[in-house]
């Protein structure tokens, strides 16, 4: 099984919902790979700098386990970008991990993953989710199937172990 998680990165990402995901997964003892949309770095939302490890488009959803679209105002960024919709499909369609919280839903809507599934997130876009055909609920954490959604930072222990659920 892959062991390989791909942590999608953009201007303003939110800190907490990158850094507390990547360190529980490597913890438990998978790879994390940041992948960015073409700058080397990225400032988070709070100002916390983010390295990547390479461009979205590097990502080989074969080679993955998951994918985890964190939250802030990067989403916005991502969804954008062909290379990380297709490999968000790619690893949904393959029963890997999909994640996602707070804005982060965006990119699996713009991806046409979550018609029909139940999830969660910031309230702030609670329409954009429903409008999507998916189902929206005030939960810290839903996971619906290999989805795994959360609403906001003070979620990320439920998210972080709910994560690691789908992927034991």
């Amino acid at each position: 099984m892959a062991k390989k998680i791909g942590i999608l990165i953009g201007p303003d990402y939110e800190d907490l919902e990158v850094w507390y995901p990547k360190l529980r997964l490597e913890e438990a003892g998978f790879e994390t790979a940041l992948a960015g949309l073409g700058e080397a770095s990225y400032r988070g939302k709070h100002g916390y700098p983010c390295a990547v490890d390479g461009h979205v488009r590097d990502l080989d959803p074969n080679e993955l386990a998951g994918i985890l679209a964190p939250g802030g105002w990067a989403p916005d960024k991502i969804r954008r970008e062909r290379a990380a919709l297709d490999c968000v499909r790619a690893v949904y369609e393959a029963g890997g991990l999909v994640a996602t919280i707070c804005h982060g839903p965006w990119v699996l809507i713009s991806a046409g993953v979550v018609r029909g599934h139940t999830l969660t997130s910031t309230p702030g876009i609670r329409d954009d989710v429903e409008n999507a055909g998916a189902t929206w609920v005030d939960e810290p954490v839903v996971t619906d199937g290999t989805i795994v959604s959360s609403r906001v930072p003070k979620d990320l222990p439920a998210f972080a172990r709910a994560m690691l659920g789908v992927l034991s």
